[in-house]
Order: C-alpha cells, then sequence, then structure tokens
C-alpha cells in the first residue's frame, strides 16, 4: 500500500530528474507504490537510488554513501550527486 507522501515524493524526485541532464547524469523513476530514482554517470559508470523523504525542513533527497540535498535546492542537489558520482573512490 502507498503511504500518504507518494505523491508528492513523486513531484519532487521527478523536479530532480529534470536537472540531472544538466550536470552530465542519467537518471530513471523506478517503483509505484514507494517511487525512488536511480541516477547513474554514464562515463564513470556509477550509480546510486535517491530516495526523498520528508523532515523538518521539508524534504530532502539521501543516497548513499551519506549524500544528502533539499529539495528546496535542485541545482546544489545535483550538482552534489555529480560529484559523489563523479568520485574515484570504490
Amino acid at each position: 500500500m502507498a503511504s500518504g507522501f507518494t505523491g508528492e515524493r513523486r513531484v519532487h524526485l521527478e523536479a530532480l530528474a529534470e536537472r540531472l541532464p544538466a550536470v552530465g547524469l542519467v537518471g530513471r523513476l523506478v517503483g509505484e507504490d514507494d517511487p525512488v530514482l536511480w541516477v547513474w554517470h554514464p562515463h564513470t559508470g556509477r550509480q546510486t537510488i535517491i530516495f526523498a523523504t520528508p523532515s523538518g525542513e521539508g524534504w530532502l533527497f539521501l543516497w548513499s554513501p551519506r549524500g544528502q540535498g533539499s529539495a528546496e535546492d535542485l541545482e546544489r542537489t545535483a550538482a552534489a550527486l555529480r560529484e559523489a558520482l563523479d568520485d574515484a573512490r570504490p
């Protein structure tokens, strides 16, 4: 069963996905009831899954390892994702 936040979560993930090509990343929304954003760097092959969750300060995007970005600043979040996926460390 979908949570009460599914629609809002999807809107935030879609908005972030729209910003990814500007920083050289590709993304795809997956999951019906609990959507997540699958993001990959076409040159390094590195990938991550982005979760969107409500917090006391609005909505946050979370990704591995230890990545976090605000839904209020999509450009900064997209840039942080690019930096994380550019990183050559395993």
